[in-house]
């Protein structure tokens, strides 16, 4: 079964930091682009940053450009997105999302998500 495991959230305080995990079991990342995605309550998933299949290119979303940094692994099957500076504005479930290159709708996997709170 292909699937697609994220970890690593948790609470933290304002200006503390995270490090999320994405790891896919059931199918290699190698030709995949990934994507980092969050979901606040109430409001509507956004993508807050992708990285390339080579991991050659990375883009953010403004928000967290220059706090937030993505990279992967693909020997290891696993991307990370590095958090810190964090928000309250932060808080959210955040998800990864695999789209093979070529079929990106057919080869689609999400994970089920990890939530982060930036609280006091």
């Amino acid at each position: 079964q292909s699937q697609l495991v994220e970890s690593g959230g948790g609470l933290v305080q304002p200006g503390g930091s995270l490090r999320l995990s994405c790891v896919a079991s059931g199918f290699t990342l190698d030709n995949y682009a990934i994507g980092w995605f969050r979901q606040a309550p109430g409001k509507e998933r956004e993508e807050i940053s992708c990285i390339s299949s080579t991991g050659g290119s990375t883009n953010y979303r403004d928000s967290v450009e220059g706090r937030f940094t993505m990279s992967r692994d693909n020997a290891k099957n696993t991307v990370h997105l590095q958090m810190s500076g964090l928000k309250p504005e932060d808080t959210a479930v955040y998800y990864c999302n695999a789209a093979h290159l070529f079929q990106p709708a057919a080869r689609n996997y999400w994970g089920q998500g990890t939530q982060v709170t930036v609280s006091s």
